[in-house]
Formats: C-alpha cells, sequence, structure tokens
C-alpha cells in the first residue's frame, strides 16, 4: 500500500462515478481544492473523510487505502439484507409446503 494507491483510487473512483471534484467535493462536504489535493497527494485526509468516501463511493477502506482489489468487501446495504430476508421468507414457505 502506498500514499499514491489511495491518491489514484479515490480520482479513479470519482471519474467512475461520473461527477465532477466539484460535484463530489460538494458532496463530500469539502471544498474541491480540498479534493483535488487529496486527489493528488498534497494533503492527506483524516479518518472521518475516508469513511464518508467509503460511504459515497460504495467501497471498503481497505480498497480505497489500496489494501485490496476487492472493491465491496463484506459489507451489505439495507436493501440487500431486506431482499435476502424476502428470499429466506420465500424458502421457508415453500419448505413448510413439503412438510
Amino acid at each position: 500500500m502506498s500514499e499514491r494507491d489511495f491518491c489514484a483510487n479515490l480520482a479513479r473512483l470519482r471519474r467512475e462515478k461520473g461527477v465532477s471534484q466539484r460535484k463530489a467535493a460538494s458532496d463530500l462536504h469539502i471544498s474541491q481544492a480540498l479534493l483535488s489535493h487529496y486527489e493528488n497527494g498534497a494533503r492527506e485526509p483524516g479518518l472521518a473523510f475516508v469513511c464518508r468516501a467509503c460511504d459515497y463511493y460504495g467501497v471498503t477502506a481497505d480498497y480505497l487505502l489500496g489494501r485490496t482489489t476487492a472493491a465491496g468487501g463484506a459489507r451489505l446495504t439495507a436493501e440487500a439484507v431486506r431482499q435476502m430476508a424476502r428470499q429466506l421468507r420465500q424458502i421457508a414457505e415453500q419448505a413448510e409446503s413439503y412438510i
């Protein structure tokens, strides 16, 4: 892991999301200049920003920091949990019909 991994990942994730620096900075509650500094390695962010960026881009901190290549990790969204619960209820209902 290197500082460059973080900078490159941050910039790449923004481009993949299809948003400008200005839009991403606004959404992340920082100035465009500060986001630019983070993306080019001129400044190092604090933990609060890293957490916001992970939530914004839907990746784990390990991925953002360049510690893993698995972007999603084991995080589940609330909608994914609801969908899994619906599927489990359907399976349970089907199983009851065989008993």
